[in-house]
């Protein structure tokens, strides 16, 4: 059994997109049991230039699943 998140969120701080999509994320991990981590593109200029002003973006088990907003019923789908 892998201790890696499962989901990982790119964000930056004051984005109210990535406030609806951490609400998203933590409510459909939280119900399903899945480990989750946020990072900050802000703290890393490589994730800056990668994803821009395309957050926030979440991948799920490595590749990349969404963008600008988290389909609720697409990451619970994701994650079964």
């Amino acid at each position: 059994m892998s201790t890696e998140p499962r989901v990982t969120l790119y964000s930056r701080p004051g984005c109210h997109l990535c406030d609806a999509a951490r609400e998203v994320v933590a409510r459909v991990c939280d119900d399903l049991g899945e480990t989750w981590v946020e990072v900050d593109i802000e703290s890393d200029g490589d994730l800056q230039d990668r994803f821009g002003e395309e957050i926030p973006v979440t991948f799920v088990d490595g590749r990349q699943h969404d963008f600008w907003r988290v389909d609720e019923a697409r990451l619970r789908a994701a994650l079964a």
